[in-house]
């Protein structure tokens, strides 16, 4: 058996990438880089007040990364914290000391829970600021009259600091309503005056937070208020957004109206921001489109599309023509026209998870990507140069995620899906489903010879579909449904619950012998799937199984939460692999035929792990930076795919290559 079910196999392809690895390597030195497919989930935008073709870009997974060129190009800047749950909503440059970068986070596994960063260095080293640590902050600003003076909004209240940083107060009161902040605004030319936006309303302090009222006249009394903006030339002219539309204050917050033109379905307005050098011009990012007005808020015009989601606006403070959305699943929208048309801006910038990678058998330099939660934005990509470009192929997967993808003999695509299974014809253009189930049921009428009747029963499959074997034999799909198997290369399928169990993650065949699993048990068939056994003695150990495979000498090897497990005798008994192979979080074991190895890789770590002796030890390969969700051989060089980072790829010059042995070295 190859290695697992993504492996790369042609030799022209192979000689495609080492060309992509060698210019890559040139100015990555030793760090593994992102092949694509480009774009995914953006934040935030923020820019170099001294340089505004400096633009930083904020994750949802702790990375940032940085354009020196406007936008038009990217590259990975910095990861902040020990996993990838931060979100970076706020990164914030000193426009008197560039160097100086505040960075705001919080935890989405943790909500109550995040941290403030801070670099003197242009973000080459970081540091945690100690009386913010922990804190789960949702809004951060910087006052324009003091650089010196930062307000930080998080969930047990508002926060300021007098002295860059250095010392913290709390300056809302103990035990007030004042907490869960979502917004924060001070007012350009007086930093006490400070505007907080709750999951309840606003408030506001003219003081420095001794005292606080609510400013809440005009507004509807309903839920959160999620930004804030001061009009940069007149502070009296305050804009607000909330569950209930956009709110305009000419009385410095104290009396707001309600704006009209923006449609109740578009009022989840996550930001507004202020053109720079024309203060009438006011963008509102909702959840259906970015809304601009020119007249400060009189009338409004939706701008982009309204499937677009906008997270932030950017707008060049020297050229406001040139405007920059981060968007959900759209990665980063760019015009040059004064927001008239968008763009993707997205070369070098990275960020989807990858589920499937398949190397096309017919066209030498063509691959495949599958990817989750992009929506119409995701689905497959395919490249047609080794990795160098990527054209979205999802034509009739109507958004739906893509967890497996396959190639027949014939050349066709399969993909399995969140809602079923599609194919794509050699050359199409197009997926169409196969889910056609056909069961012959009994019926009460007998036949001449007295025999019961069959009937056939049709059905579709709308199940998701998380694992597809393709054999000489037979077909087979691990779904949550139950197993399916098909006779006739997928033009209809039979199956359903096996021994009483039907959600299935992952399926491998080796001839008679196949092995299904559920989260937290495999059952095994040496018949070809006539008869099943249920490996009983593995559920008190595992409870989130991720993926099978099976080995030429039979081993049916497991990778799980709790760790990775082998069966030399098909499922009758199961050891715990581990002697160098870290106990836990093991995202994928595959077997690498062109070494006769296992390869392994985890998402608590970079790192890939190689056995030469059928897992009874590990040694510590190269560390990708990136957790991984598995690992393929190309071309003597590893090639992994990613939960945030789409497909990365080793340098053409890494010393600890696939084909040199990973095992050489255990550092």
């Amino acid at each position: 058996m190859t290695l697992g079910p993504h492996s790369f196999v042609n030799g022209k392809l192979l000689i495609t990438l080492s060309v992509i690895l060698l210019c890559a390597s040139a100015w990555a030195g030793q760090q593994w880089t992102t092949l694509g497919p480009d774009g995914g989930d953006v934040r935030s935008l923020t820019f170099d007040p001294q340089n505004p073709d400096h633009i930083f870009l904020g994750t949802s997974t702790g990375t940032i990364f940085s354009s020196t060129d406007a936008g038009h190009n990217w590259s990975r800047f910095a990861h902040l914290g020990s996993g990838d749950d931060y979100v970076i909503d706020h990164v914030v440059v000193d426009p008197q000391h560039s160097e100086k970068i505040y960075v705001a986070v919080w935890s989405v596994e943790n909500q109550q829970a995040g941290d403030l960063f801070r670099s003197h260095d242009g973000g080459k080293t970081w540091e945690v600021i100690p009386a913010m640590h922990g804190k789960s902050i949702r809004a951060f600003s910087m006052s324009a009259s003091d650089s010196k003076v930062l307000v930080a909004g998080a969930l047990d209240g508002v926060f300021r600091s007098k002295d860059a940083g250095k010392n913290w107060d709390k300056i809302s009161p103990v035990n007030s309503e004042i907490k869960n902040i979502e917004s924060i605004a001070i007012d350009p030319k007086d930093s006490n005056v400070v505007y907080a936006g709750t999951w309840h309303l606003a408030w506001k302090t003219d003081d420095g937070g001794a005292n606080w009222h609510h400013i809440n006249k005009g507004m509807i009394d309903d839920s959160d208020v999620f930004s804030i903006i001061v009009d940069s030339s007149n502070p009296s002219v305050v804009f607000a957004s909330a569950c209930s539309g956009i709110y305009k204050s000419q009385a410095a917050g104290e009396q707001f109206s309600k704006i009209q033109g923006i449609p109740f379905s578009a009022r989840r307005t996550r930001v507004l921001k202020q053109d720079p050098s024309n203060p009438a011009v006011v963008y509102a990012g909702t959840t259906e489109g970015l809304w601009k007005t020119a007249d400060s808020g009189k009338t409004w015009k939706r701008v982009t599309n309204p499937d677009v989601v906008v997270n932030d606006v950017f707008v060049d403070p020297r050229n406001s023509q040139r405007v920059l959305l981060a968007t959900d699943r759209a990665g980063v929208l760019a015009s040059d026209d004064g927001a008239q048309n968008f763009a993707a801006s997205n070369h070098g910038y990275v960020h989807r998870y990858v589920t499937a990678i398949l190397a096309d058998k017919k066209d030498p330099n063509t691959i495949y990507v599958g990817v989750v939660n992009d929506r119409e934005h995701g689905g497959v990509f395919a490249s047609h140069d080794g990795g160098q470009h990527w054209i979205q192929r999802s034509a009739g997967l109507d958004g739906r995620d893509v967890f497996t993808l396959k190639q027949a003999a014939n050349g066709e695509l399969v993909a399995g899906t969140n809602r079923g299974m599609l194919m794509m014809a050699r050359n199409a253009s197009s997926w169409s489903p196969i889910n056609t189930v056909i069961e012959e049921n009994a019926s009460a009428r007998k036949t001449k010879k007295g025999a019961a009747a069959k009937t056939a029963v049709r059905s579709v499959l709308t199940a998701r579909v998380n694992d597809i074997e393709i054999t000489p034999k037979r077909w087979l799909a691990a779904t949550s449904a139950g197993l399916y198997t098909s006779s006739n290369a997928g033009q209809s399928w039979s199956g359903g619950p096996v021994m009483g169990k039907k959600d299935f993650v992952s399926v491998q065949a080796d001839g008679d012998l196949i092995a299904v699993a559920t989260r937290s048990s495999v059952l095994i068939s040496t018949n070809g799937g006539t008869s099943w056994k249920e490996s009983n003695n593995l559920s008190p150990f595992v409870s989130s199984i991720r993926g099978l495979t099976i080995t030429p000498d039979k081993q049916i090897i497991i990778a799980s939460r709790e760790g990775a497990f082998r069966s030399p005798n098909a499922g009758g008994g199961w050891e715990h692999m581990q002697n160098g192979l870290p106990d836990k979080n093991i995202s994928s074991v595959a077997y690498d035929e062109s070494r006769s190895r296992l390869l392994a890789t985890s998402t608590e770590t970079g790192v890939v792990f190689e056995s030469a002796d059928g897992g009874q030890s590990w040694h510590r390969g190269p560390d990708t930076g990136y957790p991984l969700r598995h690992i393929s051989v190309v071309h003597g060089r590893f090639v992994a795919a990613t939960p945030f980072d789409g497909v990365v790829v080793q340098p053409e010059n890494d010393n600890r290559s696939a084909s040199a042995g990973v095992g050489s070295s255990n550092n």
